[in-house]
């Protein structure tokens, strides 16, 4: 079984950085494609990034296009997201999700099979 544990989110201030960490194990971590998603309160689950398990292909939300980068260590069998200028806006809890396996990025969460617990990012205005 996979088991994917986030961390780093925390409080930040507007225009502020976060990196984010996903530690996956249980699986040949290689094989995953691996995605992001955040929930604001109230809102629906929506795709943020995600990196094709070849690491040769990544997707953004227009939201964070340009101000977040998605990259992964295979090495390390865990998957980032380094967040620069933060917004108020991109306050929600930020899930890590993988896809098995040898699979493209998808959008749509139902796609990938795999969830970590979440993590909460804050930015004040």
């Amino acid at each position: 079984q996979v088991q994917l544990v986030e961390s780093g989110g925390g409080l930040v201030q507007a225009g502020g950085s976060l990196r984010l960490s996903c530690a996956a194990s249980g699986g040949t971590f290689s094989s995953y494609t691996m995605g992001w998603f955040r929930q604001a309160p109230g809102k629906e689950r929506e795709f943020t990034a995600a990196l094709r398990w070849s690491g040769d292909s990544t997707s953004y939300a227009d939201s964070v296009k340009g101000r977040f980068t998605i990259s992964r260590d295979n090495a390390k069998n865990t998957v980032y997201l380094q967040m620069n200028s933060l917004k108020p806006e991109d306050t929600a809890v930020y899930y890590c999700a993988a896809r098995s396996s040898y699979r493209n990025v998808a959008y749509d969460a139902s796609q990938y099979n795999y969830w970590g617990q979440g993590t909460q990012v804050t930015v004040s205005s």
